[in-house]
C-alpha cells in the first residue's frame, strides 16, 4: 500500500515506517533532554499500544478517551485506536471531574488512557460514575506506585502485552490495520459547551484527509519541516495539523516540555510552522508589549522606530501600498536592530508558516507580527465542516478571514456556501457534516436540506474573502434598534496588553453598551509597581481609581472606531480573573456568556441603573477543589466620548473569602 492508497491515519504511519524507517518523526523534551522518535519507533510504540488496548477490551467502532498534555504517548493513543478502527476523544488537560463523566458516558469510551497522577484521580472519579469504563491506562507513573485499583494499567504493561501478542501473532495487527476504512470514525470532537452541554461530533478518516489537502493546497509545507504542538487534540484544527498533516507532509511534530515552558522551548527549536489560538498570539503580543512597559526610554524609542518602519515596509506590501524610499533604505538597520531580535526572542526566527484558528482576533495583532516580519495567516472553519477559508497568497486583507479553500476531488465535491436571510453563513461540500454522535435531533436542527448552518454572520469583500462579523445569536440590537457587533469590540479590546478578557452587553432591554472588564494581573500589577500603585489583591487592584482610569483610556480608544450608538459607555472591572473551572470559560477560554450574565446579573443591573459601587458576592473554587466565597464593592466607571474623564468615584474595593 502506497501513502496515496492509505485510507486511515494508521496506515501513513504504517508506510512512513516503511519508507523512512530512520527518518526524525518526533521529537519531545523530558527533563530538560529532547529525545527523538524516528518513524519506525513510532510505528513499533503504536503497533504494541494498539494490540495492548485490544486485550483490555478496545473493539473496532469502540471509542478511546485520552486525557493529558501533548505528549507522544497521547499522539501514539490516537494512532492505536485508529489502527483497531476504534475512535478517540480526546481532553483538554484542565476538564474535570463532572465534564469527564459526561464525556465518557456520551461517548461510551471503554478505556481511558491518562497523562498522570492528576489526570488518574479525575478518571478514577469518572470511572465510578460512567458505567461504560473498564480500564485506565497511565503513562507518567509518578506519585503512582502505591495505587492498587483493579482498573490501572500502566502504558509500559498494556505495550508488553502488545508485543507478546504481536511475537505470537505477527499478522494480527496488520490483519487490523487492513481493515481499515476512510468512511470509520476516527474522532469524537467535542464542542465547546457554550450553549448547552457539549455534543461530540463525529470526524471520519476522510473527514481528517479531506482537511489536510484543503490545507496542503493553500500553503506549501516542506517535507521534514519543523512544526510545534501546543494546542490541544481536543480541538478539531489540532487533530489537522499535529495528527494529521504531521503524517501527510510529514512533519517533524515536536512536543514541548509542558505549558510553562511553551515559549523557551518554542525559542530552543526556532520551528518552521505552528498554529495557536488567538488568545495564544494575542498573549504572545501582550509579552511585547509588556517588556516594553520595562524598558527605559532610548530602548522603548528604538523598539517603536523599528515597528513602524516594518509596519510601514510589511504591513504596507501586505495591503497593496508602496512603501516610502526612506523606509526601505531604513529596513534592513530596522530588521537588523529591532525585529530580527524580536523575533528570535519569540522563536519566529525561522517561521514560515504561521497560522491564528479558532475565533476572531483583532487585526492590530495581526499587524503587530507582520510588522515584525512574521506572516500570520488568519484560517476560518467549524468543527462540523472542517476548515473553510484561509489567508492565502502574498496579498491579503486583514480584516477579513481570507478565502474559500479547495477541496481535493477524492474526498467530497467543491465547498458551496450561501447566506440566509438572517445573514447567517450556510455551507455544503466535501467531505461533509456527518452528525452529532448519538444526538439525531441537534444533527437535524444543524442542517437545511444538505446545507450546514454555521450560526456565523458574515459578509464578503469587493475582492471575495470573507469576513467574520459575529456569531447570529450573539448579535445584539439596543432598544432603539441599534444593532452592535460584541465579538468586534472584544477583539480590538484584547489587544491592549492591560486586558486579558472581556465581556461586552446591551440588549433591547437595554439604551447603551456596556462591558465587564478581566484585567491582565501580571502586566497591570507591573504598571501599577512601576507607579507606586500599592495594592494587596487581584479585587483589590482591580478597583484602584488609575487601574480604571487606564482601562478607561482602552476603551475610549476602541469606540473611536465605533459608530456612537455602538461605543461602551459605561463599565465595570471583575474582581477575580475569569476560571474555566467555575464554568465562567470554556475549556478552550471562550466565554459562557449566558452563565457570566446570570453569575453578575447584580453587578450588571447595578452597571445600567447608574450605581457608583455595587456590592456582589461570588462562588469561587480553590485549586485544590474547595469551594468558597468572594465578597467585593465594584466600582462602575463612565466612558466619556472625549479625550478625558473621571471615573466614577466610589469607595476602594475590599474582598473577604470563606471556604465552604
Amino acid at each position: 500500500m502506497t501513502i496515496g492508497q492509505a485510507q486511515t491515519l494508521a496506515q501513513v504511519l504504517a508506510e512512513r515506517a516503511r519508507i523512512s524507517p530512520n527518518e526524525v518523526c518526533e521529537r519531545h523534551k523530558r527533563l530538560g533532554i529532547w529525545h527523538e522518535f524516528t518513524w519506525a519507533q513510532v510505528h513499533d510504540n503504536v503497533r504494541a499500544l494498539a494490540l495492548g488496548l485490544q486485550a483490555l477490551g478496545v473493539r473496532r467502532d469502540g471509542v478511546v478517551m485520552a486525557i493529558g498534555e501533548n505528549e507522544p504517548e497521547h499522539f501514539w493513543t490516537e494512532f492505536a485506536a485508529h489502527a483497531l478502527g476504534a475512535a478517540v476523544v480526546s481532553l483538554y488537560p484542565d476538564q474535570n471531574t463532572d465534564e469527564i463523566t459526561y464525556l465518557a458516558q456520551d461517548s461510551g469510551a471503554t478505556v481511558v488512557v491518562a497523562q498522570d497522577q492528576e489526570q488518574v484521580d479525575k478518571a478514577l472519579v469518572a470511572a465510578s460514575r460512567a458505567s461504560t469504563v473498564e480500564a485506565i491506562v497511565y503513562w507518567d507513573d509518578a506519585g503512582l506506585w502505591n495505587y492498587s485499583d483493579a482498573l490501572l494499567h500502566s502504558f509500559e504493561e498494556v505495550q508488553r502485552s502488545g508485543r507478546e501478542v504481536h511475537a505470537s501473532d505477527t499478522n494480527r495487527y496488520d490483519a487490523e490495520l487492513a481493515m481499515g476504512r476512510a468512511d470509520d470514525v476516527a474522532v469524537l470532537s467535542y464542542t465547546s459547551g457554550t450553549t448547552g452541554l457539549p455534543k461530540g461530533v463525529i470526524l471520519t478518516q476522510r473527514y481528517l484527509f479531506d482537511n489536510a489537502a484543503r490545507i496542503t493546497g493553500a500553503l506549501a509545507f516542506k517535507p521534514g519541516c519543523e512544526y510545534l504542538t501546543y494546542i490541544s487534540p481536543a480541538w478539531a484544527t489540532e487533530q489537522f495539523f499535529g495528527i494529521t498533516l504531521g503524517l501527510m507532509v510529514p512533519m517533524v511534530v515536536n512536543f514541548p516540555e509542558g505549558p510553562e515552558q511553551v515559549l523557551a522551548n518554542l525559542r530552543e527549536l526556532a520551528v518552521e510552522a505552528m498554529l495557536f489560538s488567538p488568545r495564544q498570539w494575542e498573549n504572545l503580543a501582550s509579552v511585547v508589549q509588556a517588556r516594553m512597559l520595562d524598558a527605559g526610554t532610548v530602548r522603548r524609542a528604538i523598539y517603536q522606530w523599528g515597528v513602524a518602519i516594518g509596519h510601514e515596509v510589511n504591513v504596507g506590501r501586505l495591503e497593496g501600498r508602496q512603501p516610502s524610499l526612506a523606509a526601505r533604505l531604513m529596513y534592513p538597520l530596522a530588521d537588523a536592530l529591532v525585529l530580527e531580535p524580536l523575533r528570535d526572542k519569540l522563536g519566529l526566527v525561522r517561521a514560515q508558516i504561521t497560522l491564528c484558528g479558532g475565533s476572531a482576533m483583532a487585526p492590530d495583532v495581526f499587524r503587530l507580527f507582520h510588522a515584525m516580519g512574521v506572516h500570520l495567516r488568519n484560517a476560518y472553519g467549524t468543527t462540523e465542516i472542517g476548515l473553510l477559508t484561509l489567508h492565502q497568497g502574498e496579498r491579503y486583507n486583514l480584516e477579513t478571514v481570507g478565502h474559500w479553500m479547495k477541496c481535493d476531488p477524492q474526498y467530497g465535491p467543491p465547498l458551496e456556501w450561501r447566506v440566509s436571510d438572517e445573514g447567517e453563513l450556510q455551507v455544503k461540500g466535501g467531505s461533509g457534516f456527518i452528525g452529532y454522535h448519538g444526538k439525531p435531533d441537534k444533527t437535524a436542527e444543524s442542517l437545511d436540506g444538505d446545507w450546514y448552518r454555521t450560526g456565523d454572520a458574515v459578509s464578503l469583500t469587493e475582492g471575495g474573502e470573507l469576513v467574520f462579523l459575529e456569531r447570529v445569536k450573539d448579535m445584539r440590537r439596543l432598544r432603539g434598534g441599534h444593532p452592535f457587533p460584541p465579538q468586534f469590540i472584544e477583539t480590538r479590546l484584547r489587544f491592549s496588553p492591560f486586558i486579558k478578557d472581556l465581556m461586552t452587553l446591551g440588549d433591547d432591554k437595554r439604551d447603551f453598551v456596556a462591558a465587564l472588564i478581566n484585567i491582565d494581573m501580571e502586566v497591570v500589577g507591573r504598571w501599577a509597581e512601576e507607579r507606586n500603585i500599592g495594592f494587596s489583591t487581584f479585587a483589590d487592584l482591580s478597583q484602584r481609581p488609575e487601574v480604571r482610569e487606564l482601562i478607561r483610556a482602552e476603551i475610549a480608544r476602541i469606540n473611536a472606531l465605533l459608530p456612537r450608538h455602538a461605543r461602551v459607555s459605561r463599565f465595570a472591572n471583575f474582581p477575580k480573573e475569569l476560571d474555566p473551572d467555575e464554568g465562567e470559560l470554556t475549556r478552550s477560554r471562550k466565554l459562557r456568556r449566558d452563565f457570566l450574565e446570570e453569575r453578575y446579573a447584580k453587578l450588571i443591573d447595578g452597571l445600567y441603573a447608574g450605581e457608583a459601587t455595587i456590592a456582589i458576592v461570588v462562588p469561587v473554587t480553590y485549586q485544590d477543589g474547595r469551594k468558597g466565597t468572594l465578597s467585593a464593592n465594584v466600582t462602575t466607571t463612565q466612558v466619556n466620548d472625549g479625550d478625558s474623564a473621571t471615573p466614577q468615584t466610589g469607595h476602594r474595593a475590599t474582598a473577604t473569602e470563606g471556604v465552604q
